[in-house]
């Protein structure tokens, strides 16, 4: 009996504790679940051009954000909330050139979003989106473009003809174009965006004002200049009204503004655009960014078409090295800057440097 009383009483008493381990458990996965979550929506808020504010205010998140998608990311039942969290840590590595990092995550988000939905879900369309987009800014090209198709197309098959993401997808697939020199198979893509985005966004939207510039560059780089610059001119006060003065668009606006102005021989008006897109992109994203490389390009070869080659060749090999650092050696920039240096030489009758 004695054995028997001892049993059942140890028996009682495991019980509950038993059941406490249940309970502690389902807390642990709710706190999980919850911190999951929280830095989910925390990683919407890290935009696709990140300035020097931005990243210092997204830094000490990040770590938490990537344990919460290496090791809570399967306890989200919303998908979406996958997309944000592994999609805010690939553009935060991506707005620091961090680009292997930053593919490392667009992938994964991708495998997971696949794993869990099929490979025919708007989110997967916008994770191939995303992944393109990163191998465009590398300058691998071949290996965007057949990403970009299928996000176009799986798009168009889910969402319909008449969607924003469609939009999107066909301005990111002309972009790809335009980079490539394609500017007939561009042109179509960028009017159908800008048309599509117009109707359904209305005229007074930053995306409208990307449409306008990106069609306008594309003009310009035909060397149509009559019909790229009222665009550039519209997507330049249409972001200064929605963006405000100090916003990395609005640097990028001057900047292709200026471009227009220097082949046309406006030098002056273009210097001062120049400047104002430099000093703007330095100050909101610092001085190592492929924006402030870009700027000192243009700037140089301002100033090599004025014939002062003296102030021309150090700009160059700032935008040069710069180029090399963030972008490696096989990027079509720095092929860009090479060129320009060369040919910087080649004016001055320096054959053996160039």
């Amino acid at each position: 009996m004695n054995d028997l009383a001892q049993t059942e009483t140890s028996s009682s008493l495991v019980h509950p504790i038993e059941s406490q381990s249940t309970e502690q458990r389902n807390y642990a996965q709710k706190l999980k679940h919850a911190f999951a979550k929280t830095m989910a929506d925390e990683a919407i808020k890290i935009e696709s051009t990140l300035t020097l504010n931005d990243i210092n205010e997204h830094k000490s998140i990040v770590p938490h954000l990537i344990v919460a998608a290496r090791e809570f990311a399967d306890l989200l039942e919303d998908s979406s909330d996958i997309l944000h969290l592994f999609n805010g840590i690939g553009r935060f590595c991506q707005g620091q050139t961090q680009y292997a990092a930053a593919a490392t995550f667009y992938e994964e988000c991708r495998d997971r979003i696949e794993k869990r939905l099929g490979d025919r879900h708007p989110a997967v369309a916008t994770s191939l989106n995303n992944l393109a987009t990163l191998y465009r800014s590398q300058g691998r090209y071949a290996e965007a473009e057949p990403l970009f198709k299928q996000a176009l197309l799986l798009t168009q098959e889910l969402l319909g003809d008449r969607h924003p993401d469609v939009a999107g997808s066909l301005n990111n697939l002309a972009l790809l174009y335009y980079s490539q020199g394609r500017y007939a198979e561009a042109e179509p893509l960028y009017q159908q965006a800008l048309l599509l985005t117009q109707e359904l966004l209305g005229d007074r939207h930053p995306n409208v004002a990307t449409s306008l510039n990106n069609l306008a560059l594309l003009y310009y780089s035909q060397g149509r200049y009559a019909e790229a610059e009222p665009l550039y001119q519209q997507a330049l006060l249409l972001k200064q009204e929605l963006l405000g003065d100090r916003h990395p668009d609005v640097a990028t606006s001057l900047n292709n503004l200026a471009l227009l102005y220097n082949s046309q021989g406006r030098y002056a008006e273009a210097e001062q655009l120049y400047k104002q897109a430099l000093l703007l992109r330095q100050e909101l994203l610092g001085d190592r960014h492929p924006s402030v490389a870009t700027s000192l390009n243009n700037l140089a070869l301002l100033y090599e078409s004025q014939g002062r080659y003296a102030e021309a060749e150090p700009l160059y090999k700032q935008a040069l090295l710069l180029r090399q650092e963030l972008l490696g050696d096989r990027h079509p920039s720095v092929a860009t800057s090479i060129n320009n240096l060369a040919l910087l030489y080649e004016s001055q009758g320096r054959y053996a440097e160039a």
